[in-house]
């Protein structure tokens, strides 16, 4: 659905007013692209522009050219063929030489609009079939030396076939802009006050709408391109930034304004290795939240390994020191699981409860952790969705942790804001997704946002190497070694079994069999894990890895996240071209976790996509998640990766790119943080239609940073 620009009263008439359009094409228009209104359409950019400053000389024309502009004398035509095979045929002529038009629709009514002697214009690609140049179904219309195409920077908008069927073409919605512009041009207020268009040296809004529309040339066209990506952005920003200040005067949070003996005898007696610098400054932001008196609402990133885990424990324990209880949740129960083990591991010897709460958890166990969560006595509680469960109810919570927060729903999280009857918790949630920090300023920007950007001490980087299928035995090779050296291996597939749909691709049955093949028992023990096994199968199969008993594992995507064996050095992905960059980055995490060199191969068919080379070639030469969120960003474009983190629709940009115009949304940041610096509420005569604006365009956009 379109937005509606609230410019002027006059934008909100229905289309169906405009001359040209009607009670049917407005029922195309409105089912086809959401156009209810004048402002509607007015905001129906085209997605492309067509140069038709350049005729070009019939003799310079090649095949390769993408497309070309003729003005040529027409002195031949006519219809060949029967049925089907029909087609109509002109030949024009523009002094230099020959080319042929062809038609294989609309014949009639072309054969009928050309007129022999006339001097066309004529736009299309060039195609060569034998030992002519030809055009198909090009663009042709009279040639008037006074009022033609010619010169001009020519508008292209998005058509579909029940358009086409509707007659209306990208021509016909230009026309209609014409019109409306003409009618409108002088209702359309401004939206930013004057000193924000002197001060960006911004064009008028009248003038780049009628120039986005209608350029007058390339310039003026870059100026109110530049212009309308400012004013998305500057909105979108100064919606955000108003949100997170309002939610911070709004939202009281519980103060933890002591860092008391269970921080300070972690940190000196249990700590398992050394803070390093990027922990210590994200600890002491947290810190710097907690005691502030408003809701902490914190999204931390890191790389996998680089010790979010350790930051989340030391948070816990600060609300612990202060009184109150403490969760975490994980999104599955091999994670949690997980938690609960080093975390009770790195707090044996200390006053604390640590429970774990997941659907396996046994009735008498249930009850009594709510008793004791009830009563205080339960300090951490470490779980899966069932921390959600009704039943759950904290003596004191004060601090919820996420962990691998996009595998949660928005409305899941929001559950966890009621577990304190007074007031909510603090929440920090955490993901080992990195997210390029253009697209966290907008996903996440009303969250403060923590990242840690170094790995510990002694972990070396994850070697990763890309091979083809010619290569197997090389890989097979490299298996052997590390299994000889006392290593495990990692063989992730795409699919469990062979699709018909994706018959070219690795699955994970046919690859077991291969894989026992070239490493038989019982010298090699393989083991196989996927998401369609029972969890008791499942969890048998983890623990044999785990514990050293399997030298292979064979698993799909489950593994991704949860899986955490130190002596595993080996991550074989098959048919690597299928994955994404951040998945990808996700399964090499699984290895490299401990002192030895590890390495990740990633394994693919001989013949890839330009975007899938640029992927392996991506993933052999960084390690650096951010890094290769940024290039993921570029090759899927922010709906993709929002899909990846399931944020829903969080903004909604028709000119604006987050990628590419990333400086440009800084200074749109920059701007709308000092509006609000000055004005909190937008109540100062002169932001008045700024205020009315925003309130207006209504963003539709999932609140992270509620959470609620």
């Amino acid at each position: 659905m379109q937005r509606r620009s609230p410019l002027s009263n006059i934008l909100d008439t229905e289309i169906t007013y405009l001359n040209g359009v009607g009670p049917q094409r407005a029922a195309v228009l409105q089912k086809v692209l959401g156009i209810s209104t004048f402002g509607d359409l007015l905001y129906l950019f085209p997605y492309k522009y067509i140069n038709r400053t350049q005729v070009h000389r019939i003799a310079d024309v090649t095949e390769d050219a993408p497309y070309v502009q003729l003005v040529a004398k027409l002195v031949g035509m006519g219809a060949t063929g029967q049925g089907r095979n029909s087609r109509f045929t002109a030949i024009v002529d523009d002094g230099t030489g020959r080319m042929e038009l062809v038609w294989f629709g609309g014949i009639r009514w072309i054969a009928q609009k050309l007129k022999p002697n006339a001097t066309y214009v004529i736009y299309g690609k060039p195609a060569r079939y034998g030992d002519r140049l030809s055009i198909t179904h090009p663009e042709i219309d009279p040639y008037n030396p006074e009022k033609s195409e010619i010169g001009g920077i020519i508008p292209a908008y998005s058509t579909s076939e029940s358009m086409k069927n509707a007659h209306i073409s990208s021509k016909t919605i230009a026309q209609l802009q014409r019109t409306l512009i003409e009618k409108v041009h002088k209702h359309i207020n401004e939206t930013l006050p004057p000193y924000i268009i002197e001060q960006e040296r911004l064009m008028t809004l009248p003038e780049a709408l009628f120039n986005v529309h209608f350029p007058q040339s390339q310039v003026l066209l870059e100026r109110a391109l530049y212009r309308l990506k400012f004013e998305e952005l500057f909105f979108l920003q100064l919606g955000i930034l108003r949100r997170r200040n309002g939610r911070n005067v709004q939202t009281q949070g519980h103060v933890f304004g002591t860092v008391g003996d269970m921080f300070n005898r972690f940190y000196a007696e249990k700590l398992p290795f050394p803070l390093t610098d990027a922990q210590k400054r994200v600890i002491r932001e947290i810190r710097a939240d907690m005691r502030t008196g408003r809701q902490m609402n914190r999204l931390l990133q890191g790389d996998v390994g680089s010790g979010k885990t350790v930051v989340a424990l030391m948070s816990m324990l600060i609300a612990v020191d202060n009184g109150f209880q403490a969760c975490i949740m994980a999104p599955t129960e091999i994670l949690a699981n997980q938690h609960y083990e080093s975390m009770s591991k790195m707090l044996s010897g200390l006053p604390i409860n640590v429970g774990l709460l997941t659907g396996s958890s046994r009735k008498a166990e249930r009850n009594a952790l709510h008793r004791a969560l009830e009563q205080g006595e339960l300090h951490i509680l470490i779980g899966t969705h069932a921390l959600l469960e009704d039943v759950v109810q904290f003596h004191n919570l004060g601090l919820v942790v996420i962990d691998e927060q996009q595998r949660f729903g928005v409305a899941q999280r929001a559950r966890l804001w009621d577990k304190n009857a007074t007031s909510p918790p603090h929440v920090l949630v955490m993901t080992a997704t990195p997210i390029p920090r253009t697209l966290a300023m907008t996903v996440y920007g009303d969250l403060e946002v923590s990242v840690i950007d170094q790995l510990p001490p002694g972990r070396k980087p994850v070697r990763t190497i890309h091979y083809t299928d010619a290569m197997r035995e090389r890989l097979f090779g490299l298996m052997r070694q590390q299994i000889a050296e006392g290593r495990q291996v990692y063989v992730v597939y795409p699919l469990i079994r062979e699709s018909e749909k994706m018959e070219n691709l690795k699955d994970l049955q046919d690859g077991y069999e291969s894989i026992t093949r070239a490493f038989p028992p019982p010298h090699y023990v393989t083991v196989v894990v996927h998401g369609q096994m029972s969890a008791d199968d499942k969890d048998f199969g983890m623990n044999q890895f785990a514990s050293g008993r399997a030298h292979i594992m064979v698993a799909t995507t489950v593994i991704e996240v949860g899986v955490n064996v130190p002596n595993a050095t080996l991550m074989v992905i098959e048919s690597a071209e299928r994955f994404g960059l951040s998945q990808l980055h996700q399964l090499r995490g699984r290895v490299g976790r401990g002192a030895d060199e590890s390495y990740c191969v990633l394994m693919t068919s001989t013949k890839l996509s330009a975007d899938s080379r640029r992927r392996m070639d991506t993933m052999v030469a960084t390690n650096d998640g951010f890094r290769i969120a940024e290039v993921d960003l570029q090759l899927r474009g922010p709906g993709d990766i929002e899909g990846t983190l399931q944020s829903g629709t969080p903004f909604d940009l028709r000119l604006a790119s987050i990628t590419a115009d990333a400086p440009l949304m800084q200074r749109a940041r920059q701007t709308a943080q000092t509006v609000l610096d000055t004005d909190p509420l937008l109540q100062l005569p002169h932001h008045a239609a700024m205020a009315t604006h925003l309130n207006t365009l209504a963003i539709k956009r999932t609140d992270f940073g509620g959470i609620s």
